[in-house]
């Protein structure tokens, strides 16, 4: 069976909280500066229900293995055009390798268009190859220095996709 994909609700979020911890410790993304320690994270249905915002989950079997979302990329220059940050998205390994990310990152980037972000920017961190060859074959450009104001310092890999 296909992975499938829809909006997050209540219920899954200490699933989706599970899949977070799980795949940020894999990656030894867990101490100070990474998206683990956000307060979003035990509540990530509520985090994303404000306007601008999204979160999917990707199931497979009937369970919760992966998600990612779009929200407003804090602190961004208000003169710029709109900018999202592509956040979240991450995958247990039975998930890896089934086309998830592809579909995930087209479903969040359809969302971004269709709420005017004209921008997508995103961070992630050296080690997470998979992730960084998905990010470029979907169009987005490696930057030399963050954006915004994450809070995410842990992270040392920036890219930008212009929708």
């Amino acid at each position: 069976m296909s992975p499938a994909l829809r909006r997050i609700t209540p219920a899954d979020d200490p699933q989706v909280a599970a899949v977070i911890r799980t795949v940020m410790t894999e990656f030894g993304a867990s101490g100070p500066g990474f998206a683990i320690h956000d307060p979003e994270v035990d509540h990530m249905s509520a985090a994303y229900a404000s306007p601008g915002a999204a979160y999917f989950v990707v199931e497979h079997d009937g369970v919760v293995m992966g998600g990612g979302g779009i929200a407003p990329l804090d602190a961004a220059d208000p003169a710029s055009p709109p900018v999202c940050e592509l956040r979240k998205m991450y995958f247990l390994p039975r998930l890896r390798g089934m086309g998830a990310g592809r579909l995930l990152i087209d479903r969040c980037l359809t969302e971004a268009r269709s709420v005017g972000y004209r921008r997508c920017y995103l961070e992630t961190l050296t080690g997470m190859d998979a992730a960084i060859h998905l990010y470029e074959r979907t169009g987005f450009t490696a930057l030399c220095a963050p954006l915004g104001a994450t809070g995410h310092f842990g992270c040392d890999r920036w890219f930008v996709k212009d929708l």
